[in-house]
């Protein structure tokens, strides 16, 4: 890696802790205790194949970031794949349904973890590295 490349190694592990706490505990209660999430966070009924995956995949950010926390460089596409899936979601389902008129008021409290998790990988993930071509020596 080049020394000029501008490398935030105290945000990309925070990014790492905060998923592992954040995403692996909504994850696993998820999985573990769907319903008392549901209502925790006032969610309607789901489909619970649907609702277990979406548990299993935040749970699996939770996994590779504790690998992350060791290796913050190599794991970095994790939090990439995070914020790409994060911005999609505003884009295609949570701006639509403001558009329309049809934000529902359970989904606020998600839409600022979000945001922060937008934020924060926005500002640890070195793009540099990521998208740098591989040097073969």
């Amino acid at each position: 890696m080049p020394e000029d490349m501008n490398v935030r190694c105290g945000w990309l592990k925070g990014m790492y802790i905060y998923t592992i706490i954040g995403a692996g505990g909504f994850g696993l209660g998820m999985l573990v205790m769907p319903s008392v999430m549901r209502t925790i966070f006032g969610w309607p009924d789901q489909d619970p194949i649907v609702f277990g995956v979406s548990g299993s995949v935040y749970f699996a950010f939770a996994l590779l970031s504790i690998l992350g926390l060791r290796s913050p460089l190599k794991f970095a596409p994790v939090l990439l794949l995070q914020l790409s899936y994060k911005v999609v979601w505003f884009i295609g389902v949570i701006i639509p349904l403001l558009i329309a008129g049809a934000f529902p008021t359970y989904a606020i409290l998600l839409v600022v973890i979000f945001a922060t998790y937008i934020v924060g990988d926005l500002i640890a993930i070195p793009f540099p590295y990521v998208f740098a071509r591989e040097s073969h020596k």
